[in-house]
């Protein structure tokens, strides 16, 4: 089937308002409704949170892209010759659903749904054709939620740099501010960080139409690569830009006037400014280029003719393959019905609260509570946060254990983006073999800083009785678990100690592997 442009052809429809390749797309598609389901639901409940708000327009817009590459496409009833590639991506579809499924980890179902959706259409139009109609099935990863680990440390990231920017933008305007760690400290007035880069959760939208953009313009290569680039420089500059309004405002009307400026520009503004910011953009590179195109031609806006591509659904062969994983698809959504919910095994263990004060010559005091806040964000099934003494070390050791029972609605966050957000930079980390009473295993160690405050930390992970530095080791042990016992259960384990004005590293490395030797020995208890 050649790949060319003949609209005519394309508007030739049959008169009637049945056919059967209809009839076995329809029942695909509720098939993989019912199969990838679990997926689906994640990211109904995912387009609830503001970052992913715009969510429920992707399948749209990737819709929409569909229909203008279609145009292209000459009309052929026929079955398509080569439509083998569908059918292997189907079955790679289907055994990647199922394994998200079995589990529990829906974010996989989600991205089996897409290659489901690319399945469909190579059966469909075969594998010549349907190959052209990849920007559209791509355009669908962004209707998905990041994985919680890259979210934090993206957020994280850019919020460091959109805060940095702001503060100096207030500078140069000469307003009086100051920033330590996630405050931005205006005199009368201290912003979180979080707060004032609230205006950043509509960098996934942004850069959803970045791709958009990318796909649409008619240019050089290098274009394109420039406009889907720029999302995020564009939506850090516009926050900041927010951030320093907002520290004008205060140094220059007061208090009362920057809470209603703030719930202004945290809305659609920010969003539409920086369309118009990637409209800018495209037309300053259709101005560098040498050919007169306007920009309305260069993005090739054309939308005439959807309408008559989306009733080609009617010309759609009812193959074998169709057919084939038609009643693949159903036939999957009805037995997985029948399988029984795994129950997560719960593991029997002791509560941190019985953790013992005295291990060897250090003395832990106090149990400390969390900000009731971060408690929120740690969500933690237990924890335990106590500070450890002993008369042989001039500096205490800071303990800190969570927790978690099941981790199928998230679970452990790396200190990686905790300790930024708490105002600590981090000056290095590695990962280091240890063999405390005997267990070996791998660390992170970490020096971290704030001014002229140092501080080295410890802390792995727990996972399934697998003590590991990589968080990416535990998160395969945590599948394992999943599949092999039914358990889900994590913990995260830190220790950290202030590096004294005067004391090297090492002093503090001593101090460490001191606590590590003893608190290893009574863990087992707590965290089996």
């Amino acid at each position: 089937m050649a790949h060319s442009s003949t609209y005519s052809n394309s508007n030739k429809t049959t008169g009637g308002l049945f056919h059967w390749g209809t009839f076995w797309l329809l029942v695909s598609t509720l098939g993989a409704v019912g199969f990838f389901w679990d997926g689906i639901a994640e990211l109904l409940q995912a387009w609830q949170l503001p970052e992913y708000s715009h969510g429920p327009l992707i399948p749209v817009l990737s819709g929409l892209l569909f229909l203008r590459q279609l145009k292209d496409v000459p009309v052929d009833q026929r079955e398509a010759p080569d439509y083998w590639p569908g059918v292997f991506l189907l079955i790679v579809s289907v055994m990647l659903g199922a394994a998200g499924r079995l589990l529990e980890i829906n974010d996989i179902v989600a991205y089996a749904l897409i290659l489901w959706t690319g399945a469909i259409l190579l059966i469909s139009f075969g594998w010549n054709t349907g190959k052209h109609f990849w920007p559209p099935v791509v355009h669908l990863v962004y209707m998905l939620p990041l994985p919680g680990a890259l979210y934090y440390g993206l957020s994280t990231y850019l919020q460091g740099i959109s805060s940095e920017l702001g503060v100096y933008f207030l500078q140069l305007i000469r307003v009086p501010v100051f920033m330590e760690g996630n405050i931005i400290d205006l005199g009368v007035y201290k912003l979180q960080v979080a707060e004032a880069c609230s205006g950043l959760r509509y960098l996934f939208p942004i850069l959803s139409f970045s791709y958009i953009f990318a796909v649409l313009y008619q240019g050089p290569m290098w274009h394109k690569a420039v406009l889907l680039i720029s999302a995020a420089p564009i939506t850090v500059f516009m926050n900041s830009v927010r951030i320093a309004v907002a520290g004008w405002i205060v140094n220059n009307f007061g208090l009362g006037h920057v809470e209603g400026f703030s719930h202004f520009f945290e809305g659609w503004v920010i969003f539409v400014l920086c369309i118009l910011l990637l409209f800018l953009l495209a037309w300053v590179l259709v101005k560098l280029r040498r050919d007169k195109v306007g920009l309305i031609e260069a993005l090739d806006l054309e939308t005439d003719g959807l309408w008559t591509q989306f009733k080609r659904i009617q010309l759609i062969h009812p193959s074998k393959a169709l057919i084939g994983g038609a009643l693949l698809m159903s036939g999957l959504a009805l037995a997985w019905q029948a399988v029984p919910e795994r129950d997560v095994t719960i593991v029997e263990r002791e509560p941190f609260l019985l953790f013992p004060a005295r291990m060897g010559e250090w003395r832990a005091g106090p149990h400390q509570p969390l900000d009731p806040q971060i408690e929120g964000v740690l969500k933690a099934d237990d924890y335990l946060s106590v500070y450890v003494n002993n008369p042989g070390h001039q500096q205490s050791v800071e303990l800190f254990i969570a927790w978690y029972n099941d981790q199928s609605g998230g679970g452990v966050h790396s200190p990686e983006v905790c300790l930024p957000g708490a105002g600590w930079e981090i000056a290095s980390l590695e990962q280091v073999e240890v063999n405390p009473a005997g267990s070996a295993f791998t660390l992170n160690e970490v020096v971290i800083q704030k001014g002229v405050q140092r501080m080295l930390a410890y802390y792995w992970y727990d996972q399934n009785s697998t003590r590991t530095a990589s968080m990416y080791q535990a998160k395969l042990q945590l599948m394992l678990g999943k599949f092999a016992s039914g358990r889900n259960d994590s913990a995260i384990v830190r220790l950290i100690t202030p590096i004294r004005e005067g004391e090297g590293v090492d002093s503090a490395r001593l101090r460490l592997n001191d606590m590590l030797e003893e608190v290893v020995k009574p863990l087992q208890r707590f965290v089996p």
